[in-house]
Parts: structure tokens; C-alpha cells; sequence
């Protein structure tokens, strides 16, 4: 249960030493691959010079976060196998990745391109379209800090620490730490989150089923579990859900590397090869998140009840292990949060200043008060996000990511398609971007801020992830209005 408990002291005793451990990395990290960072190049992209090994941690470090160790296994004790559709859906994102971001990186390092707005002004010129782009771009991104500081806030309150302290405490030393160093911090630190949980995830998927009598019986108390709840839960999908889950996975790939913190990892590699390589080597990830997701199951098991979803894995970490490694596993978890928090702020300032700031307000800034700009933006993003999970209830940010999901997506056309193909004109995108928005925005308050659709024909009822329906709008309009325009002319990037 949740109920309020006594600090635990010897979780807590190790929860602050390895968080030390990060703020220390977090401030060296300034010297570490010495740069000038007062130049938004070197401090909103690490100079562009991270190597595969360093690309990996750093994409695996914002792509994998807190919420997603707090949330995907909440999701699979919630409702079982349909909670695994992250599962396919990080499968088919690095075929993508492979595919698109090496030829977006080339087109970025050539034209000094820091943001996909910047890439989008560079190919259409104008300054209304890309500050549309980093518009959904900024708003999508928000929520999706505020999550991570739920995910911290969950871990923390699992030590028997209760009130907001604690997170102001992390997320000010966080604001300093990325303000020092800008990307190379979370780049550092992603070296010690991604260790720290891949040794949690190891000793747990050995450790619990062991002492809950193996994993046959860590299944079979689910299936009996989901099969006295009843509904659509279960631990094999019903093919109500076929299509659902099936649209889940796709549309979440697709949106995947459209983020702005995302896209912020991969334009920091030193190549496009490192990308490829990435794209190679990222799938361990996913191996390691469908073992995160199996900890859902654990849970039931175990015989963990939560009055939140969310409180699962801490719950389920509390009850088998002893109190050091309770410690180290919330650290783990909250480290988990810094890391895309960090990259997350560092995208969103970065797109503010280069698309919003310098074409509607500064068209003369310098490249010095850019990275300044950058700076002081990236605070207040931190800080709005930390404001936002003060004041108002968690479900907001939930909510709003769901439709930051959806709106994220509507900008795929103007990025990925025009990396192929110089006929699409820039009214039709931007059209084609707003009837998206809409459309997708408009659906989504309809199913009560639900990810799902139901589309009928006939007699027959698909459910579909409403940003798809969404994109697949935008994609008509795009190519119909294009088709009665003339071709672009490419300009070159400011």
C-alpha cells in the first residue's frame, strides 16, 4: 500500500550519495570535451563531436526515462499485454532511424542546422512555418519533463520522503548543472543512469521471479489475476485490441524522433555513420524494456497493491529487497529523470531561440547572446515544468502528453518527407500541419483525452491511435494542395 511510512535512512543514505555522484559529473562536464559554450553549437549540441558509444548512452538516456521505468510497468499491471505495445513500437523505430537521420544530420552539420525548425526554414525559407514546427515542437515537450519529475517524485516518496522539497532541491541543482555545461552534462550522466538501472533491471528479472517460485508462476498469477478482473485485460491481447495496438506502436515510432530532445541527441553525433551505428546498437534497449514491462507482472505476483498505478515498481522494489538496494534503484530511477529532463530543456531553448526569438523579435542577435538566450530559456522551461506538477494535478501532464504525442507527429511530413521529395510546396505542409493539429487535437478532447479512436465501416469497428488518423489528414492535405502550388525553391539557411 501507499500509505504514508517512515523514512527509510539507509535507502535515503544511498539515494544522496549516488545523486551527489550525478551533480558532481553534471558540473565537470563543462570540461569534458572542452568547447566554447557561449556559442549555442557547443552548448545546446555538445559540438556535434559525441562518438557512437557516448550517442548511445546519451540517446538511450533520453529516449528510455524515469516515467518510462514508473509507467510501462504501471500499464502492464493495469491491463496486461496491451501495456507492451512500447515493445514493438522501439522495434520499429531504429529501422527509421537508420533510414532518416543520417541524411537529416548531413543536411544539419552542412548548413549549421541546430533544430528540425531550423532544418525546415533552411529548405522553405520564411519564418511563420518554422516557428509553427517549434511551436508543437516546445508545447509537445512540457508535459513530457513534467513527467519526469513524476517519475522522480514517485521514487522519493517510495523512501518515505513526503512534499515538494526534495524535487525543488533535485531540479534546482539539475537547472544549474545543464545551465554550466548545456548538453554535455546529461551525456555524462547518461554513462551512470544507463549502468545503474541495466544493473536494477538485471537483479530484479533474476532476483524476484526466484522468490516468487519462477516465472511460470509470475505468469500464471497474472492470468488468473487479469482473468478474475475481466474487461480487455489479460495477458494475451484480444483482437478488439488488434489494431489499436498495432497503430499504438506505429504512430509512437514515428513521433519518436520528432521530439525536440529526441532530435537534439542525434544531431549531436559527431557523423552520420554514428548515427547509423546507433541505430544498430539501440535495440538493446528495447530488450531492456520488455524487461522493465515484465515487472508489471512481477507486481501481481508479489501480491503488490497500490492505490496508483504509478506506485508499483517502488512498491514491488520495497517489499523484496533489502534497504540499500531499494536506495540505489530509486536513484537509479531519479537519475533517470535528469538525464532526458536535461536534453528535453536543452531542445526546447534551443528551438525558442533559433525560431521563435531570433526571426519575430532579435534578427540580430549575435551567436554569443544566442547561447545566453538559450540559457536563461532552458531555466524557465525546467522550472515552468516543475511549477506545473506543484500546482496542478498529475493527470494534467499525463493528458497533455498523450497530446503532445499526437501533435508531435503532425510535423513528420515537413521534416522526414522533404528529405526525399521536392514537390511538396510549403502552404500545402503548413496546411496540412494545421488541418493535423485540428483534427487530431479535436479527436482527443471527443474520447476525453483517451489515445484511441474508433473508426467504423460498415459493421466492422477499428480502433486507431488518433494521432495516425491525424497524420494520415495531414499527408492529404499536404500532397492535394502541393499538387495546385508551384515547387519550392530551396534558400539558403540563415
Amino acid at each position: 500500500m501507499t500509505e504514508a511510512m517512515p523514512i527509510n535512512s539507509v535507502a535515503m543514505t544511498v539515494f544522496i550519495a549516488f545523486f551527489v555522484l550525478v551533480t558532481v559529473i553534471g558540473f565537470f562536464a563543462a570540461r569534458w570535451k572542452a568547447g566554447d559554450l557561449t556559442q549555442l553549437n557547443e552548448w545546446g549540441l555538445g559540438g556535434r563531436q559525441f562518438g557512437v558509444l557516448i550517442s548511445w548512452f546519451l540517446v538511450g538516456g533520453d529516449f528510455y526515462t524515469a516515467y518510462t521505468v514508473i509507467a510501462v510497468p504501471a500499464l502492464v499491471y493495469s491491463v496486461g499485454a496491451y501495456g507492451f505495445f512500447a515493445l514493438p513500437y522501439t522495434i520499429i523505430v531504429y529501422p527509421f532511424v537508420f533510414a532518416v537521420m543520417p541524411k537529416l544530420w548531413k543536411i544539419a552539420h552542412a548548413k549549421n542546422h541546430i533544430t528540425g525548425a531550423d532544418y525546415v526554414q533552411g529548405e522553405y525559407g520564411g519564418k511563420w512555418f518554422p516557428a509553427a514546427v517549434a511551436i508543437t515542437g516546445i508545447v509537445a515537450t512540457m508535459p513530457y519533463i513534467a513527467l519526469q519529475l513524476v517519475g522522480m517524485q514517485v521514487v522519493i516518496k517510495s523512501l518515505g520522503v513526503s512534499g515538494e522539497l526534495p524535487l525543488i532541491v533535485a531540479f534546482v541543482i539539475l537547472a544549474l548543472y545543464t545551465y554550466a555545461s548545456g548538453l554535455r552534462a546529461p551525456a555524462m550522466i547518461a554513462f551512470v543512469k544507463d549502468i545503474m538501472i541495466y544493473i536494477v533491471v538485471i537483479a530484479a528479472i533474476v532476483i524476484i521471479p526466484e522468490k516468487l517460485g519462477g516465472y511460470a508462476h509470475v505468469f500464471d498469477s497474472a492470468d488468473k489475476f487479469f482473468a478474475a478482473k475481466g474487461g480487455a485485460t489479460g495477458i494475451i491481447l484480444k483482437p478488439q485490441q488488434f489494431t489499436a495496438y498495432a497503430s499504438l506502436a506505429l504512430g509512437s515510432a514515428l513521433a519518436a524522433f520528432m521530439y525536440p530532445h529526441t532530435m537534439t541527441a542525434i544531431l549531436a553525433s559527431g557523423s552520420a555513420t554514428t548515427v547509423r551505428k546507433n541505430a544498430i546498437f539501440l535495440p538493446a534497449y528495447t530488450v531492456l524494456l520488455g524487461l522493465i514491462a515484465l515487472l508489471g507482472y512481477m507486481a501481481i505476483a508479489a501480491g503488490v497493491q497500490v492505490h496508483a498505478a504509478s506506485d508499483v515498481v517502488p512498491a514491488l522494489f520495497n517489499k523484496i529487497f533489502p534497504s540499500w538496494f531499494v536506495g540505489f534503484a530509486a536513484a537509479a530511477i531519479a537519475i533517470s529523470a535528469l538525464v532526458p529532463a536535461a536534453i528535453m530543456s536543452i531542445g526546447a531553448a534551443n528551438l525558442f531561440t533559433r525560431n521563435l526569438w531570433r526571426p519575430l523579435v532579435n534578427p540580430n542577435i549575435t551567436p554569443t547572446q544566442e547561447a545566453s538566450n538559450a540559457k536563461l530559456v532552458s531555466l524557465v522551461v525546467k522550472f515552468g515544468a516543475l511549477l506545473f506538477i506543484i500546482f496542478l494535478p498529475t493527470q494534467y501532464a499525463i493528458d497533455l502528453q498523450l497530446l503532445g504525442g499526437v501533435w508531435i507527429l503532425q510535423i513528420l511530413p515537413a521534416i522526414v518527407f522533404t528529405l526525399y521529395t521536392r514537390r511538396l510546396s510549403m502552404p500545402g505542409l503548413f496546411l496540412g500541419w494545421l488541418v493535423g493539429i485540428v483534427i487530431g487535437t479535436s479527436l482527443a478532447i471527443i474520447q476525453g483525452l483517451k489515445p484511441v479512436y474508433a473508426l467504423h465501416f460498415g459493421a466492422s469497428t477499428f480502433p486507431l491511435y488518433i494521432g495516425l488518423i491525424a497524420l494520415a489528414a495531414n499527408i492529404v492535405v499536404t500532397f492535394v494542395v502541393s499538387a495546385f502550388v508551384p515547387r519550392r525553391v530551396a534558400v539558403l539557411a540563415v
